[in-house]
């Protein structure tokens, strides 16, 4: 295997002790901010030749998320790291009951496309600071930000503990025969059942942050202008090629009827009368995807946008109406920017309609009433959830973003990455003495043994009380 030196330096690296020191994780977290102040001009250079995306968009989604969670990390991490205490039975009094925060070892971060600087990089922050070593895999699809990683990232991070692999589904494949010791992968639901099937050959723990089909419920009581933009700057944030993007509206044709101005005036305002000149609206990553986008174009009936250039892999701000939930596009995952509405009569019809699909990555309800969001929320399962927003949940590193089901495995973000690289390893200690606090255990057994075992060792329910 090609990849397996490189594995087992990596190991003997991590077995050496070497990443376990806080001053040796803050020192490598710090020169993961030095890259991204150095490489700022290229980050943004590389991604808008890859995806079109426009200096804002990439400086907040690729730059400012990353430097959030690379200081909410290096502000707690000496916290984060600490033993964890704790309770212990009557028996256990005199001795230490703790939770060890431990690394992994060797991990493997397999990172996608759409964001290809952020989502290879906040995973990458957890494991250093959970203690591990690490080999990166960046998307060979967005070319330009792969080379940038390969060539840079090594310059800043010790290369006995951390490496950068290139390559396509071949060196992927090759890559996920060595055993490591976890795999965290962003990527589609088919992927990750192939890395998942290869992680279980070793029984290697996975994360898994995929996508789905997120709605977007948007009742009858709400301030129409208000959700036109915040849905329509989170479906065309990226062209479209996020995997929190609002994949499809769910609303009355009465709202329907509302939106459909509003949304026009909202990518209007957004990106003028004709986007496709616009410098703040993206392209589409490659041929192939722009290829699968623009079949989607073909379900219900284009009522906003919709034209395309495919030597530009330029496809416009879209929205689709008529939309049946028998169609093309309500099968996958749009990753473009296309926005099909879907009618149904009520709140009710469209908490039933969100449950007979796979589980989301995230939910969105809109509504000026606090009860109808809550009740979206109450009655629904998902991977996150934001009322009366889009996207806007993924910006806290307080929160844990992952996803359920068919839209992933596990969670990441400030302190969930570290706990997500970290084995939480349970712990006692006891002293060498005071044998006889011992004897009841030992046989001969009796009743009476028993009933000290019993007494010293139970744990008993709070506020119970005993009627004599």
């Amino acid at each position: 295997n090609p990849y397996a030196g490189l594995v087992s330096h990596l190991r003997a690296s991590w077995l050496s002790g070497k990443t376990r020191p806080m001053e040796y994780r803050v020192a490598q977290l710090e020169a993961l901010g030095r890259f991204l102040d150095d490489k700022k001009q290229e980050i943004l250079e590389a991604t808008a030749s890859d995806l079109g995306k426009a200096p804002f968009e990439a400086e907040l989604s690729e730059i400012l998320l990353c430097k959030n969670e690379l200081h909410e990390t290096l502000n707690n991490l000496s916290h984060w790291m600490k033993d964890e205490k704790v309770d212990r039975t009557l028996a256990m009094q005199l001795d230490s009951a703790f939770i060890r925060k431990d690394p992994y070892g060797v991990v493997l971060i397999i990172a996608p496309w759409n964001y290809p600087i952020q989502l290879f990089l906040v995973p990458l922050i957890g494991a250093i600071a959970a203690g591990n070593c690490v080999i990166v895999k960046p998307s060979e699809v967005s070319k330009k930000t792969e080379r940038l990683v390969a060539e840079a990232l090594p310059g800043y991070l010790d290369k006995d503990c951390f490496a950068v692999v290139t390559g396509g589904v071949p060196e992927t494949t090759r890559l996920l025969e060595n055993k490591f010791d976890y795999i965290f992968f962003t990527g589609s639901s088919p992927v990750g059942r192939i890395v998942m099937t290869a992680a279980a050959k070793h029984l290697t723990p996975v994360t898994l942050e995929l996508g789905g089909k997120n709605p977007c419920y948007v009742s009858d009581t709400c301030d129409v202008t208000n959700v036109a933009r915040r849905v329509a700057w989170g479906r065309f944030f990226n062209a479209g090629q996020t995997c929190i993007a609002p994949d499809y509206l769910l609303c009355t044709i009465e709202m329907q009827e509302k939106l459909m101005p509003a949304l026009r005036e909202a990518i209007t305002e957004f990106f003028g009368p004709n986007p496709r000149e616009s410098p703040d609206f993206g392209r589409i990553v490659s041929d192939k995807q722009f290829q699968r986008v623009q079949r989607l174009l073909g379900s219900g009936r284009v009522a906003i946008g919709g034209q395309t250039d495919e030597a530009e892999r330029y496809i416009a701000p879209t929205v689709l109406v008529d939309v049946q939930p028998s169609d093309p596009i309500m099968q996958e995952e749009i990753f473009g920017p296309i926005l099909p509405i879907v009618i149904i009569t009520n709140v009710d019809e469209a908490i039933d309609f969100i449950n007979s699909r796979e589980r989301p990555l995230a939910v969105y309800a809109f509504s000026s009433d606090d009860k109808i969001v809550n009740q979206v929320l109450e009655r629904t399962s998902s991977g996150g959830f934001c009322g009366n927003d889009t996207l806007m949940h993924v910006t806290l590193p307080s929160l844990p973003f992952g996803g359920i089901g068919n839209s992933g495995l596990g969670t990441h973000h400030g302190k969930f990455s570290f706990d997500t690289f970290s084995h939480h390893r349970g712990c006692l200690k006891r002293g060498m003495g005071r044998e006889s606090l011992n004897a009841p255990r030992y046989p001969p057994y009796s009743q009476q043994k028993f009933g000290v075992i019993r007494a010293t060792s139970k744990v008993t329910r709070k506020n119970d009380c005993t009627l004599l």
